[in-house]
C-alpha cells in the first residue's frame, strides 16, 4: 500500500504515520526528517537548508525531489511506503504521480487554534531528534526520555513561522487534497482527538485489523 499523510503543522501526522507503517510494516518517508538529516550533515547545502527553516519557507523542491527519489528506491520502499510531508503543492504533484502510484491520501484535519497550542508547546531532541509535547512531556523538564540530551523550540515552532506555515498550507497544499478527493483517494480524518483514537479511526477507514 502506498499512502500519503496530509496535515497542518501539529496534526500529528508524524506521529500517526509512524504508527500506520508500524502496523503495515511498511516504510515511514518523512521529507522533513530527510531535510534534517543533511541539516545536522553540517554542509553548505544542509546550512542554506536551515536558513530557509528558520524564516518558515519551504525547502525548494529540486532538492526534496531527489532526496525523496533517492529513499523510494531503496528495497524495503518497493512494497509500499508512507509518504508525510509530501506534496506540498501542485507541482509536486505532477512530479510525484510520474515518479510513483499512490493508494490512499490521509487528511488530517485540524483547527488552527489547537494545532498552534500544540506547536507553542512542542520540544525536540537536540541529539535523536524525538519530539515531545503537552500530551507526551518528557519524564525530566528538558531532557529527552530516551537519549539524555537537550530539548530546544525548534525555530518552525516559533509564532511568526507557524503563521507562515499556516498560510501556505491553505494556499498550495489544499487544492493538492482536493485533487486527491477529486480521484476518490482522499480519506479525512478529524485529529482534535488523542493519538489513540486518531489512529483507531485511521484503522477503521482504511479496514485494516
Amino acid at each position: 500500500m502506498r499512502l500519503l499523510v496530509f496535515g497542518q503543522q501539529g496534526s500529528g501526522k508524524g506521529t500517526q504515520a509512524k504508527l500506520l507503517a508500524e502496523h503495515l510494516k511498511i516504510p515511514h518517508i518523512s521529507t522533513g526528517d530527510l531535510v534534517r538529516e543533511e541539516i545536522m550533515k553540517d554542509t553548505d547545502l544542509g546550512n542554506k537548508i536551515s536558513s530557509l527553516v528558520e524564516r518558515g519557507v519551504l525547502v525548494p523542491d529540486a532538492l526534496i525531489l531527489e532526496l525523496l527519489r533517492q529513499r523510494l528506491s531503496k528495497p524495503d520502499a518497493l512494497k509500499g511506503f508512507i509518504l508525510d510531508g509530501f506534496p506540498r503543492n501542485e507541482q509536486q504533484q505532477q512530479t510525484l504521480d510520474k515518479l510513483t502510484q499512490i493508494d490512499v491520501a490521509l487528511f488530517l484535519h485540524i483547527p488552527e487554534t489547537v494545532a498552534t497550542e500544540r506547536l507553542s508547546a512542542r520540544r525536540t531532541c537536540r541529539g535523536c531528534g524525538k519530539i515531545y509535547g503537552k500530551d507526551r512531556p518528557p519524564k525530566l523538564p528538558g531532557r529527552c526520555d530516551a537519549c539524555g540530551n537537550e530539548l530546544y523550540q525548534r525555530a518552525d515552532d516559533w509564532p511568526d513561522a507557524i503563521k507562515q506555515r499556516f498560510k501556505i498550507f491553505r494556499e498550495e497544499t489544499m487544492p493538492v487534497i482536493r485533487a486527491y478527493q477529486s480521484q476518490g483517494k482522499l480519506v479525512q480524518i478529524n485529529a482534535d482527538q488523542s493519538v489513540e483514537s486518531v489512529f483507531m479511526q485511521i484503522k477503521q477507514a482504511l479496514k485494516l485489523g
